[in-house]
């Protein structure tokens, strides 16, 4: 009786663990797909010298807005554009607290010394699925 006592113990503390970790790996799939629109902004940003050229999808190389092509795969739902290089990515299928849809913000800042920092932010960060660098 002790022995199921335990187990029980043990498998109380390691499913919701396992969870948040499932979750953050689906996660990571919408991190990576703002891959390639970071590489757009950072080649636009090189090439003006300014981040109000790259103001929106379609513009200076910027690439257009990504939608899932099919909604029942995978846990990307969009990828977009937003004003002054902002990339505003959205989970789908992704479970946590009853909601299953998350944003993942990334806004640069271009500095003095010609570094493009990004600050994360979204709903993302709230629920653990990533983190602020």
């Amino acid at each position: 009786m002790i022995v199921i006592a335990i187990i029980g113990i043990l498998a109380s503390i390691a499913i919701p663990s396992y969870q948040n970790y499932s979750n953050r790996a689906k996660f990571s799939e919408v991190i990576q797909a703002t891959g390639p629109f970071k590489l757009a902004v950072a080649t636009c940003v090189q090439e003006h010298g300014n981040l109000s050229a790259c103001g929106g999808p379609g513009q200076n190389g910027l690439p257009n807005n990504l939608k899932a092509q099919d909604p029942a795969k995978g846990y990307v739902a969009s990828v977009e554009m937003g004003k002054n290089g902002q990339i505003i990515a959205t989970s789908q299928r992704i479970r946590v607290n009853k909601l299953d849809q998350f944003t993942y913000i990334l806004t640069p800042t271009y500095q003095a010394d010609g570094q493009l920092r990004w600050d994360i932010s979204g709903t993302c960060v709230q629920q653990g699925l990533c983190k602020v660098e």
